[in-house]
């Protein structure tokens, strides 16, 4: 049965048979005063083989049948566009450099269908060539804007973060729109691949520009930390990983497990204690968080940590579902400790193998933190979990009940 975009497809043809036939019977009127001259039986043939769904052939038919001019270019773009919507990329890239081929062809129709043509190329996964057709067109075209988006998009795939903030600074002049946190995380990664082949003079001067004159990102401050963990400067990665606690709550599940390594580390975890002893009093909302970090982490062994986490088996209602924590071992204090190592160790492996984070834009889950979305291509939209998910547990539970 004949498909929508076979019906778009066969009415363009028609449109421009009923094209053919006004310019013959106006062209020709004077030549031959009367009837005006048949439809053009190759638009019928092409009809013929849309309506029987051989596109192939009908689109070489159209290629060979309607030139390339004034009158006819748009019909080029439109069906251009029809495939590349549907997948058909050869077909697109087949439509646009045709248009391209014409010797006579207008600088901006030019433009346009290399614009067309490189996002074929794009849709294709074929970045090298779209890349190049892009930075054509970054270069004094009407796409200017259009062509440094794409070419953002373009470098934040291959990982080639100087000329994603070489095409974002133009990309702020040219449109007044500000890049600001997208630029930021672009130093950012630079400063990581740098910190990664130990070249930290290199990682702090990145990590440098991307907060100078800029809002301060979450991670910027972060990857300062672990550049000063991994070059011993205990005291300023300490610093910075309780910074990262009182004013950014959402990542004390990156930054929490790092300040125990690094104060049992120096044999000082009296003074971890004091200091989130003293922050809960401040905040108590983070009972929550700080339970949940210790409890995907493995991390024990700290009385207000382990106060936490019992607190928030305590609290937690899905868990009644499974275990009554409040009156096991009422009178047996052994076994009630014993009991919550168990639910705990538990939760443990259940948060490990459940999604951590999700981005607050699309909904998109992941096992660790993503700066960049991998599905709607935001930045620093994810957050964590404050609890574990329930959600397989219960459905297990759900499907052994009678």
């Amino acid at each position: 049965m004949p498909t929508e975009s076979t019906f778009f497809l066969a009415g363009l043809f028609l449109l421009l048979a009923a094209a053919g036939w006004a310019l013959g019977r106006f062209g020709e009127r004077d030549a031959e005063e009367g009837a005006p001259p048949p439809l053009n039986i190759d638009y019928l043939k092409g009809l013929n083989f849309l309506l029987n769904e051989q596109t192939d052939q009908a689109l070489e038919h159209f290629l060979k049948m309607v030139r390339v001019d004034d009158r006819t270019i748009e019909t080029h773009f439109a069906l251009g566009s029809l495939f590349r919507r549907r997948g058909e990329i050869d077909r697109a890239i087949r439509i646009h450099q045709n248009i391209i081929a014409r010797p006579d062809l207008a600088a901006e129709q030019r433009d346009q269908a290399l614009f067309s043509l490189a996002k074929d190329y794009l849709r294709a996964g074929l970045l090298d060539r779209a890349e190049k057709l892009f930075v054509r067109l970054s270069q004094g075209s009407r796409y200017q804007v259009e062509a440094l988006e794409q070419l953002c998009r373009i470098y934040e795939q291959e990982h080639e973060w100087q000329k994603a903030i070489d095409a974002g600074q133009k990309l702020e002049v040219l449109s007044g729109r500000s890049l600001e946190l997208e630029i930021a995380h672009y130093y950012c990664e630079l400063a990581e691949q740098a910190a990664a082949s130990k070249d930290y003079t290199a990682a702090r001067a990145f990590v440098k520009k991307a907060q100078s004159g800029r809002p301060r990102t979450h991670r910027g401050a972060l990857t300062r930390a672990e550049i000063a963990r991994d070059t011993d400067d205990t005291k300023t990665a300490l610093r910075l990983y309780h910074r990262i606690i009182d004013e950014n709550t959402y990542l004390i599940t990156e930054a929490l497990p790092q300040l125990v390594k690094t104060y049992s580390k120096e044999g000082s975890t009296a003074e971890l204690e004091r200091s989130l002893d003293a922050l809960l009093k401040k905040n108590p909302g983070l009972t929550t968080d700080i339970a949940y970090t210790a409890i995907v982490n493995d991390i024990s062994g700290i009385s207000v940590i382990d106060a936490c986490v019992e607190e928030y088996l305590l609290k937690e209602p899905t868990l009644a579902e499974f275990v009554d924590l409040q009156s096991m071992g009422e009178h047996d204090e052994a076994r009630r400790a014993a009991a919550i190592a168990k639910v705990r160790s538990a939760l443990s492996k259940l948060a490990k193998a459940t999604p951590r984070y999700q981005c607050k834009e699309c909904g998109f889950s992941s096992q660790r933190l993503l700066w960049q979305c991998p599905s709607c291509k935001d930045w620093e939209t994810q957050r964590p979990h404050s609890r574990v998910q329930f959600d397989s547990l219960l459905q297990r539970s759900s499907d052994t009940r009678p």
